[in-house]
C-alpha cells in the first residue's frame, strides 16, 4: 500500500491508498485460490483411503505415508529418478557446452546447426514416442543397423529387458532436451566479455584452458539453473517413460509421475496417489532449495 496525501494545507490528512497491488490481484487470486488450494486439498486427500468415487472416504491419517515407506516400487522410482537426473544432466551439460562453444566459433551454416540442435525440443513426446518404440523394437531399425555393420551380437530387445530399458529412456531424454541446454549456454557465453578472452589468448592460454578457467566459471549461474530444472524435471518425468515403455518391463522405467498415474487412475487408489504427489512436491522443493543454496555458496567462494 502506498502512502499518499489527500488535499493540502495544515489540515492535510495522510491516508493509505492501494497502488500497484490492484494489478497483481488477479495473479494472487489464481495462485492462492487455485494452485495453493489444490495443493492443500491434495494433502487432505492423502489422509484418506479413497477410490475417487465413494462419497464417504475413510480417514486413515498417515497410513498412506507409512505404506509408501514400505513400498519397494516407490524406492525403485526414487533410484530411477536419481540415476536419471545424474546421467541426463551430465550428458546434456557436456553436449550443450560443446555445441555452444563450437557454434561461437566461426563455422559455416551456424544458423542451420542451431535449428537442427533445437528441433527436438519443440517436438511433442506423443509424436516421437511411436518412432522410438519402432526404432528400439527387436526387429527395429537399430538392430537392423547393428546386424548390417557386423555387430549383430549387440542386437537385443532394448525396451523389453530391464538392463537396457532405462538407458534407452535416458538417451531419448538427452536427445530431446540438449537443444534447450545448448541455447541457454550459447546465450550465457554471449555475455562473457570478449576482451577477457582475447587477453587470455595473448597470454598464451589454449582453448581448453580458456574453457576451463574463463568460460565454464562464467556460465556457472546457467549451470545451477539447469541443475534445478533437471532435478525437478526428473521428479516430474512422465511422458517419455509412459509413452515409450509404459513404465516396464517389471517397473524398470517406473518414475514417480508414472507411478502416481498408475495408482491414482489405473488402480483407483486416489488417497495413495495423493500421498505420492505430496512427497513429489516436497522432494522437488528440497532439490530446488538445495541446489540454489549450493549455487550461491560456490558464487560466494569464487
Amino acid at each position: 500500500m502506498a502512502v499518499t496525501e489527500a488535499g493540502s494545507g495544515p489540515g492535510t490528512r495522510r491516508r493509505l491508498r492501494p497502488s500497484g497491488y490492484v494489478w497483481i490481484l488477479p495473479a494472487l487470486v489464481l495462485c492462492v485460490g487455485l494452485i495453493y488450494y489444490c495443493i492443500a486439498y491434495t494433502a487432505v486427500i492423502s489422509t484418506w483411503d479413497w477410490d475417487g468415487i465413494d462419497p464417504f472416504p475413510e480417514h486413515v491419517g498417515g497410513e498412506n505415508y507409512a505404506r509408501i515407506a514400505q513400498d519397494p516400487i516407490f524406492w525403485k522410482t526414487i533410484q530411477h529418478t536419481v540415476v536419471f537426473f545424474v546421467v541426463t544432466f551430465v550428458a546434456q551439460t557436456a553436449l550443450g557446452v560443446v555445441f555452444a562453444v563450437l557454434l561461437h566459433s566461426r563455422v559455416r551454416l551456424a544458423v542451420v546447426y542451431k535449428v537442427i540442435i533445437f528441433i527436438p525440443v519443440v517436438l511433442a513426446p506423443a509424436i516421437t514416442a511411436p518412432v522410438f518404440r519402432r526404432l528400439y523394437a527387436p526387429d527395429g531399425q537399430l538392430n537392423w543397423l547393428l546386424e548390417h555393420v557386423g555387430l549383430g551380437s549387440l542386437a537385443q530387445p532394448w525396451l523389453g529387458q530391464e538392463s537396457t530399458a532405462l538407458p534407452v529412456i535416458m538417451a531419448i531424454t538427452v536427445w530431446q532436451w540438449t537443444g534447450l541446454t545448448f541455447v541457454l549456454y550459447f546465450a550465457a557465453m554471449s555475455q562473457i566479455d570478449q576482451s577477457v578472452l582475447e587477453a587470455a589468448r595473448m597470454d598464451g592460454a589454449g582453448n581448453l584452458r580458456i574453457l576451463a578457467s574463463i568460460i565454464w566459471p562464467g556460465v556457472r549461474g546457467t549451470t545451477v539453473a539447469l541443475g534445478i530444472l533437471s532435478a525437478i524435471g526428473a521428479l516430474k518425468t512422465f511422458d517419455v517413460p509412459y509413452l515409450v515403455a509404459v513404465g516396464g518391463p517389471n517397473y524398470a522405467t517406473e518414475f514417480l509421475g508414472t507411478y502416481i498415474y498408475r495408482k491414482t487412475i489405473a488402480q483407483s487408489h486416489v488417497g495413495y496417489g495423493a500421498a505420492l504427489s505430496v512427497i513429489l512436491l516436497v522432494l522437488a522443493l528440497a532439490f530446488a532449495i538445495l541446489m540454489q543454496v549450493r549455487g550461491r555458496e560456490k558464487q560466494g567462494v569464487s
